[in-house]
């Protein structure tokens, strides 16, 4: 298993992390006339229309187009927050949609949770709701999120200014089908805790949407680390 172990730098308790300088890349600073708030919703909902996108969903070229002056045509410089929302199905299950919730700068309490679960618990068809978030979530609003019908996946809103998988020196990603990830546990007679691992509060992970136990190939092919392949087990 050499190919796997061969450029594996861990922590001590064995886990890596797989930011790669990504968050060391800045937006680049360009002549922008106009407000600073309708650029980070710019910013953040074209971030989560390319995520959606990299998971499999149905997102139109248009919307993934959208330039920053179009942007403000359409939603103004202080954009509602309603209108910002993107509910896109599964391509390869259209029944199935996610829904992606832009909250305001108040604080987000039980209250507020509530409030989204009665919005949304209605909607045929969602198996997933990714809210994004301008100001903090206290513990108790937390623990809500545990009450709705379907996966709920928190962002920062500074998290999606940049797309981390943009970042020049990102290497070549693939996320393992479970039959894949059987035949490479097969041929090298490994076990899942015997892969390099990787938490699955990695922001790149959590880019991907990935859960515990999947396994992703990582290729690197540039200098200076040459040409390496290695594999890495979400924990």
């Amino acid at each position: 298993m050499e190919e796997v172990m061969a450029i594996e730098r861990s922590s001590e308790n064995g886990v890596s992390t797989f930011d790669d300088g990504a968050h060391s890349h800045c937006i680049a600073k360009t002549e922008d006339k106009g407000g600073v708030e309708s650029k980070r919703f710019y910013l953040a909902r074209t971030t989560a229309l390319e995520m959606l996108r990299d998971r499999g969903y149905q997102v139109s070229d248009a919307e993934l187009s959208l330039s920053l002056s179009e942007f403000r045509s359409g939603f103004g410089e202080k954009p509602d927050l309603e209108r910002l929302r993107i509910s896109v199905p599964l391509r390869s299950n259209p029944m199935k949609k996610i829904l992606v919730v832009f909250m305001g700068s108040e604080p987000v309490t039980v209250k507020t949770v509530r409030a989204i679960h009665s919005q949304v618990s209605s909607t045929v068809g969602l198996h997933g709701l990714i809210l994004v978030l301008q100001s903090k979530m206290n513990h108790f609003a937390k623990k809500e999120l545990a009450t709705f019908p379907c996966t709920v996946e928190t962002f920062p809103i500074g998290d999606l200014l940049v797309n981390i998988t943009k970042h020049t020196g990102q290497p070549k990603i693939e996320i393992l089908t479970k039959e894949e990830k059987e035949t490479l546990l097969s041929e090298h007679a490994l076990e899942d805790k015997q892969l390099p691992l990787l938490k699955e509060k990695d922001s790149f992970v959590r880019y991907h949407g990935l859960k515990k136990g999947q396994v992703v190939k990582i290729t690197y092919s540039k200098e200076p680390v040459g040409h390496f392949v290695t594999y890495r087990c979400i924990v």
